[in-house]
């Protein structure tokens, strides 16, 4: 499969979310799917933060195999010009993965 293929499947990839979620809430990033892809996950969660709404937070939990979300995830969240936003790094799951807990305000 050629790069044009890997970007075809990307770009047809169901969306983590439709719906906007007046609450708090967790998305998973951490299926076989986003394992050596750290721009989809970066991708899928500003699309989750996209979709929570403002006073709520949302739990982005990524892959272990991606390693510390600060090494893929934190200067993307730095430069989001969407809403506006402030993160902590909370915990490393038991199974490996991270969660960071990104606040919509």
């Amino acid at each position: 499969m050629g790069a044009t293929d890997d970007h075809d499947h990307d770009h047809d990839a169901e969306p983590v979310t439709e719906e906007m979620h007046d609450n708090s809430w967790s998305v998973n990033l951490e299926t076989p799917e986003y394992a050596d892809d750290p721009e989809r996950a970066v991708r899928d969660g500003i699309d989750a933060i996209e979709h929570t709404v403002p006073g709520n937070h949302v739990n982005l939990v990524t892959h272990g195999e991606l390693g510390h979300p600060e090494t893929f995830l934190y200067d993307e969240l730095s430069a989001y010009d969407g809403q506006t936003i402030e993160w902590e790094y909370i915990d490393q799951c038991g199974c490996g993965g991270h969660v960071t807990r990104v606040y919509v305000e």
